[in-house]
């Protein structure tokens, strides 16, 4: 695991991104992960929004009923996520909300060909990984 931080901070690191960026998109993409898996649900339940206000509440698994809210943390680290890229106007992030897969991906000029969409080849971009 360690290897795999210092690798993909290196990798942010080589291509313009400062360390303190880097280590901060490499703690947003851990949260937006977390959140996707517990957006599939657990065996104890699952994070969904409100359709009305959308704000993050639990659903228990166990009776589905409406449980407490949750803090919002994927709108948070959406907001970090968006200050930290404002830095750097010619990276792009993506955010692929599977949990079977990294969470944030940093695409460079060029990793998209003409034609394509980021949805169908973002994992040509740098995979910000735990």
């Amino acid at each position: 695991m360690r290897r795999q931080k210092y690798d993909c901070v290196a990798t942010l690191q080589q291509i313009g991104v400062s360390y303190a960026d880097a280590e901060a998109l490499r703690r947003i993409s851990m949260t937006l992960h977390r959140w996707h898996e517990l957006e599939c649900g657990s065996d104890a339940g699952c994070i969904e929004r409100d359709e009305t206000t959308g704000k993050p509440f639990w659903r228990s698994a166990r009776t589905g009923n409406r449980g407490w809210s949750t803090p919002d943390r994927e709108k948070g680290a959406l907001k970090r996520l968006a200050a930290i890229m404002v830095r750097y106007p010619t990276l792009h992030a993506y955010v692929q909300g599977d949990p079977r897969g990294a969470a944030l991906y940093i695409l460079r000029p060029g990793d998209i060909p003409p034609g394509c969409s980021a949805d169908s080849c973002y994992s040509r971009g740098i995979v910000v990984c735990q």
